[in-house]
């Protein structure tokens, strides 16, 4: 059974910089797409960035210069790098694994990403 964790959300000011992390267990492989996905209160959930096996990324056009995705796959895991955050990067981030084949989606349960003074 597939099981994402994030971690690292919090409280920062704008401006300022986190890392999140998510830790995959359960089979993930090199056939899954990672990615984190974003979700402010009243909107609806949305891609941030996403990252193939062999080291590909996509990120949203809100994010292209500030955030940047990794993926160590020995550890089975994806990190989330933010800078020069701002108030509209508020919201709950999840992260995903897509199988590239079947389009399988696992979620984790989110982390709380505050931007505020």
């Amino acid at each position: 059974q597939v099981q994402l964790v994030e971690s690292g959300g919090g409280l920062v000011q704008p401006g300022g910089s986190l890392r999140l992390s998510c830790a995959a267990s359960g089979g993930i492989n090199s056939r899954y797409v990672m990615g984190w996905y974003r979700q402010a209160p009243g909107k609806q959930r949305d891609l941030v960035a996403t990252i193939t096996s062999g080291g590909s990324t996509d990120y949203a056009d809100s994010v292209k210069g500030r955030f940047t995705i990794s993926r160590d796959n020995a550890k089975s895991a994806v990190y989330l790098q933010m800078n020069s955050l701002n108030p509209e990067d508020t919201a709950v981030y999840y992260c995903n694994a897509r199988h590239f084949i079947y389009r399988t989606d696992y979620w984790g349960q989110g982390t709380q990403v505050t931007v505020s003074s």
